[in-house]
């Protein structure tokens, strides 16, 4: 090979070197969604804003323009997805929120693929020391007027369940509950705001009175009354919900029973956005946090840091101490746009 045709297909090898390069930086830097507006919706849970936030800041990362959280509970909050008033919520619950889907039209209007945070938990607990005094292990056994008053607060005799607020989907099932366990003539459930509630709950425990209350996981509370240590899971006597689960066991593996089903939290969203936005969609079906993870930041809101400074601070540590995920999904959310 001459020393002209030498320096030809080395300044070829440059080019090209460069050009892959070049490339390669175009791909990691792709904005897909520059200049489409993203509505993110969430629930009055307070506690869910983490998750929503680590969501909104993967897509402004793909040039998406998100805009600031609108509060509205899960019923109407789906319908507006469905409808395109909303673009996405990040903590649906399925199969709780099983119904709310459906009445919006289901697959036809919303887009829901993968699981962005497994294995969620909700159930009826008491006290410790209370279920060892009285040996009170499944909640038909409120059905005894005499045990129901061991948690009557106001008096009237029934027990208080510091319960689930409205709008939630856990109300319809607590209700049901009280029908087909025949626990509606003994056991009150008290509804509200569930944070001014449990706040009385854990005050009441604190002074060394019994407590019946309905909890979720992932959630601060089971960090402050640690099931086993503080409180114990009351069973339920069988399965039995209402709607689209009405035929659903919700035994789970060890044969325990707290009367819902295991729910995974999932992100969902508009149907035509999501088919107009293969990023966005790619990104909502891939991504995925821990329980753990979610309530050990549900831990620092209920110890102050509950701004919405503190919890995008949360979210950026949360981003840089899992940055290779991160930037993994943002990769193949990218790759879905070509």
């Amino acid at each position: 090979m001459t020393i002209l045709k030498k320096l030809t297909a080395g300044a070829a090898i440059a080019v090209t070197s460069s050009m892959l390069l070049a490339g390669t930086a175009f791909a990691d830097n792709m904005k897909p969604g520059e200049g489409v507006d993203v509505q993110p919706l969430k629930s009055s849970i307070a506690e869910e804003t983490f998750q929503t936030d680590i969501v909104m800041k993967a897509l402004e990362e793909l040039g998406y323009n998100v805009k600031d959280i609108q509060e509205i509970e899960y019923a109407t909050g789906i319908v507006a997805i469905a409808n395109g008033d909303g673009t996405f919520m990040a903590d649906y619950w399925d199969p709780l929120h099983a119904d709310f889907y459906k009445n919006a039209g289901g697959a036809d209007k919303i887009y829901r693929e993968g699981v962005y945070s497994p294995g969620a938990l909700q159930g009826y607990l008491i006290d410790k020391k209370t279920a060892e005094k009285y040996n009170i292990t499944n909640i038909e056994q409120l059905k005894d007027p005499k045990i129901a008053k061991i948690f009557d607060v106001n008096g009237d005799g029934k027990a208080d369940l510091a319960g689930c607020n409205p709008g939630w989907g856990c109300e319809k099932v607590i209700e049901h509950h009280l029908d087909a366990y025949g626990l509606r003539d003994t056991v009150t459930h008290n509804q509200g705001s569930y944070s001014a509630i449990i706040a009385d709950t854990i005050t009441r425990y604190k002074q060394g009175e019994p407590i019946l209350y309905y909890t979720w996981t992932p959630y601060w509370v089971s960090g402050v009354l640690v099931p086993g240590k503080d409180t114990v899971w009351l069973q339920v006597p069988f399965s039995s919900l209402p709607g689209e689960n009405k035929d659903a066991d919700t035994a789970l593996p060890d044969g325990s029973n707290y009367g819902f089903q295991v729910n995974n939290q999932r992100i969902i969203a508009n149907k035509k956005w999501a088919d107009e936005n293969p990023a966005a969609a790619k990104l909502f079906a891939i991504m995925q946090i821990s329980s753990n993870d979610i309530s050990a930041e549900n831990t620092l809101m209920r110890n102050g840091e509950k701004s919405a400074e503190d919890i995008g601070r949360h979210a950026d540590a949360w981003i840089k101490a899992n940055q290779s995920k991160f930037d993994g999904w943002l990769k193949e959310a990218r790759a879905a746009a070509k």
